[in-house]
């Protein structure tokens, strides 16, 4: 198993790019399908979130690997190769599922500890299952997700970052003052909306509004949070009231234009006006910041407050889980890249034994049932025995740096047909990763095999 990760997120970009790249990516759907085309990458996971593009594939070798995702995200992006590989990281083979495990733990995340990373890996390996994900693919997703659920079950790395949500409500309270009784909208039905209606309302604000694209959802979320529905219709009619504004939708274009604050600033006869934009790719126009009484507190301004929690007690503890349980998955792939060659190695002894013990038949043929059932044990347990210790020692030593090289070893002693063990891993034993954790490579190629 090859397994290489490049992607662009919230540590690597600023926000600008992230988008960009974000809006150029669309559907997974799209991606997965030219990446099946590029002739290098057999399987591909692309996960795609408000702080991140990554895209997880199977491919044949280090460089064409890189440059075939690297190419296509250039292609839909539309951000030029030489800007785009600066914010870039790849990582490959160990160092790409100790990546994946830290992602799916909360570790990589803008507010560390969050756990809406677990569902969006999930569905993101969804959507691909049937289109771009195959067996190696699967088994690193599969374990990537458990390990995400012993890191929330196990530690206390839900509560080492603050919400997004609360951090970004501080920093409204500093613009506008305390939240008690005040006027807030929330733009957005989503799960994020739902978050921050709750958590609103625990701080004890006054009304609430929530406008939506799809009004019906609008009123079935502030019928919860006993607050008023309405479509974005609404929405400059909303500005003008609120003394907050939330903004979290999902869409592909800016949702909350600047002209319609204006609009709305100018009605407000001077009240100052918080703007949080909680989305990627953001729902309001980043130019509102310079209307008059306006504060705008978007991803990009809470990226430096939300790293100071990436320490403590409980991200350590996690970090540490995270090792054991890379540790652990790459040591049951390399014994399951040994694995192929055993089996295929005992079935050739197999093969053997049986052709010599046919043509023993032959020419003893008055041999009675009885010796003839001795002579075949002997010779089965004389060749078992022989290839007992190989085999033992050729699993054992899969743990050295340069274990794998063992089981080639043995494929050429015993002129093994190379076809063999691939046959057993397609029928019995899962495709594998590396050996060896490899450590990141720049996109230029340092360090790459």
């Amino acid at each position: 198993m090859s397994v290489l990760v490049v992607g662009v997120s919230h540590k690597s970009a600023p926000v600008s790019l992230l988008e960009q790249v974000t809006l150029g990516v669309g559907t997974a759907d799209l991606v997965l399908a030219d990446l099946r085309a590029a002739g290098p990458i057999s399987e591909a996971v692309v996960v795609s979130t408000c702080n991140r593009v990554e895209v997880y594939a199977d491919t044949e070798g280090f460089h064409a690997g890189v440059d075939a995702v690297s190419d296509l995200l250039v292609r839909l992006s539309g951000v030029p190769l030489d800007e785009l590989k600066r914010h870039l990281y790849v990582h490959w083979e160990g160092q790409a599922v100790l990546h994946l495990f830290q992602v799916a733990s909360g570790l990589d995340s803008m507010v560390v500890g969050e756990s809406q990373i677990l569902g969006q890996l999930r569905r993101a390996y969804t959507a691909a299952r049937d289109s771009g994900a195959g067996p190696i693919l699967h088994e690193l997703f599969q374990t990537a997700l458990r390990v995400g659920k012993r890191a929330h079950s196990e530690t206390g790395i839900d509560g080492a970052g603050r919400s997004l949500v609360t951090v970004g409500l501080e920093r409204a309270v500093a613009a506008v003052g305390p939240l008690e009784g005040r006027s807030v909208l929330v733009v957005g039905a989503g799960s994020m909306g739902a978050l921050t209606g709750a958590t609103l309302r625990r701080a004890g604000v006054g009304e609430i509004v929530v406008a939506n694209r799809t009004a019906g959802n609008a009123k079935r979320l502030a019928d919860h949070l006993d607050g008023t529905g309405v479509g974005l219709d609404g929405l400059e009619a909303a500005l003008r009231g609120a003394d907050v504004v939330v903004s979290s939708t999902g869409a592909t274009g800016v949702v909350v234009q600047r002209e319609v604050v204006a609009r709305a600033v100018a009605a407000r006869s001077g009240r100052p006006l918080a703007l949080l934009d909680l989305a990627l790719p953001r729902d309001i126009d980043a130019s509102v910041r310079d209307l008059p009484g306006v504060h705008l507190i978007d991803l990009s301004s809470l990226q430096e407050q939300l790293a100071a929690t990436e320490s403590g007690a409980d991200v350590e503890a996690v970090r540490a889980l995270v090792a054991t349980e890379v540790a652990s998955f790459l040591a049951l792939q390399r014994a399951a890249r040994v694995a192929p060659t055993v089996v295929a190695l005992r079935s050739r002894a197999d093969e053997v034994v049986s052709a010599e013990l046919a043509r023993l038949a032959t020419r003893l043929p008055g041999l009675d049932a009885q010796s003839t059932g001795e002579v075949q044990a002997a010779v089965r347990r004389v060749v078992s025995t022989l290839l007992h210790t190989p085999t033992v020692r050729v699993k054992e030593l899969t743990e050295a740096p340069d274990g794998l090289s063992y089981a080639e070893a043995l494929r050429e002693l015993f002129g093994l047909d190379r076809a063999a063990p691939a046959a057993v891993t397609a029928t019995v034993v899962a495709p594998a990763v590396h050996d060896e954790a490899g450590r990141i490579r720049r996109l230029d190629g340092e360090g790459a095999p």
